[in-house]
């Protein structure tokens, strides 16, 4: 199956899917969002995740393990959610999913494996450039 889209095109509108969803889910969204695709993996990088309440938290080792608690808890609820995004954007299934939550720098990045190679399956930057 080939794709249209590039792959800076794809990894642009999953970012912002994903946005979405945490504002949706949370009431607000990462600062940043960057996602990239590395074979049969997608890495999604959400910056400043953590809400004002969970970085008073972080300040002692107690606090941090509640707030990756918490974010792995929020994680599976949206689970499904996650999936979907991801599959409706590259046409491949998920076959698992892997996050953390840094209590030190406030981002969260997750690994979302596929089925198959999409890199492979996208047009590479020269390909989608008009011929002359």
């Amino acid at each position: 199956m080939q794709h249209t889209k590039t792959k800076g095109q794809m990894e642009a509108e999953i970012s912002d899917a994903m946005v979405k969803l945490q504002r949706e889910q949370t009431g607000r969204g990462p600062n940043q969002a960057h996602t990239y695709i590395i074979e049969d993996m997608i890495l999604v990088r959400l910056q400043e995740v953590l809400t004002p309440a969970e970085r008073q938290l972080t300040g002692n080792p107690h606090g941090q393990s509640l707030v990756k608690q918490f974010h792995q808890q929020m994680h599976e609820i949206a689970r499904r959610d996650l999936e979907q995004i991801i599959e409706s954007h590259t046409g491949c299934r998920v076959t698992s999913i892997h996050s953390d939550v840094s209590t030190k720098t406030g981002e969260q990045l997750a690994i979302y494996v596929l089925d198959r190679n999409l890199e492979t399956l996208l047009p590479r930057r020269h390909d989608s450039a008009p011929r002359r």
